[in-house]
């Protein structure tokens, strides 16, 4: 009888602790605290922890081994949804990226940047783009990996009646590419994020939420003042109606992405933003 009673109030612990740490609603970049990471990596990681988050985007092991890193996210209980690549190594070295995803558990590849000469995006790098995501894409996908490719603001540069991203929507295959969005560059040149997932449902699998300083200068050139990252729901972004209409329109997972030195304070205050939507 007593190893029952034991067992039951080792049970009751258990459940109220596991109560006692609510989960974040959505998962966070890492890359918000790659300050902090680049100092103590187990340490940062028990904070993201602490702070509820389930599921996490990785940008880098920090000098961990991938089996190190892996470990340690699991000892923490953090699943990693994604992890990124370089548009080299999709170009170039897919087995590489494989093994990566794989070792760490991902089931989602990213690419933020296309390369293209200086501020300009051309339709020559357009279609490079095209080429690379296509080929990776494919290859990826019959490994059981998603591709997303992340925008970055200059995709929204114009190109005939529309723009690029345009372009790169209608040319790449949603067999094997879809989008990542990240929902600041696509304020930053001007665009609503809203208009943007109802144009295009179903292509955007993955989210990053960061919002804007009222009052930052539009740009169309993937290049921002990264102090301009304010608190979710604190700025011109609209993440309210965002997250209304990203679960209609196929957005599988959610990230927070703050960039700025104030990421630590933050971040926590935009989780207690995002609890607050009905």
């Amino acid at each position: 009888m007593t190893s029952k009673l034991t067992f039951l109030f080792v049970g009751l612990f258990v459940s109220f602790a596991a109560l006692a740490q609510k989960a974040a609603p959505v998962g966070i970049q890492l890359y918000s605290f790659r300050d902090q990471f680049a100092k103590d990596v187990p340490g940062t990681m028990a904070k993201v922890k602490q702070m509820g988050f389930r599921e996490a985007e990785i940008a880098g092991t920090y000098g961990l081994s991938l089996t190190d890193f892996r470990k340690l996210l699991d000892q923490n209980g953090i699943k990693a949804i994604s992890t990124g690549a370089s548009f080299e190594d999709l170009d170039s070295n897919v087995p590489k990226i494989l093994a990566e995803a794989k070792a760490l558990g991902a089931k989602y590849v990213t690419c933020a940047w296309i390369p293209h000469p200086g501020d300009m995006f051309r339709i020559q790098d357009a279609d490079q783009a095209i080429d690379v995501f296509n080929t990776a894409g494919r290859l990826l996908a019959d490994n059981g990996i998603t591709f997303c490719y992340h925008t970055h603001g200059y995709e929204f540069q114009t190109y005939e009646n529309g723009t690029f991203f345009d372009y790169l929507a209608a040319n790449l295959n949603p067999k094997y590419v879809n989008f990542e969005m990240d929902v600041f560059w696509v304020k930053a040149p001007g665009y609503n994020p809203v208009a943007l997932l109802q144009k295009y449902p179903k292509r955007f699998l993955l989210m990053h939420l960061k919002d804007r300083k009222p009052g930052t200068p539009d740009t169309n050139t993937g290049h921002s003042d990264i102090e301009s990252n304010v608190t979710l729901g604190q700025g011109d972004v609209g993440i309210a109606g965002i997250m209304k209409q990203a679960k209609k329109s196929g957005v599988k997972h959610f990230f927070i992405e703050d960039e700025s030195s104030r990421s630590m304070e933050q971040v926590p205050a935009s989780l207690t933003f995002l609890e607050s939507l009905k």
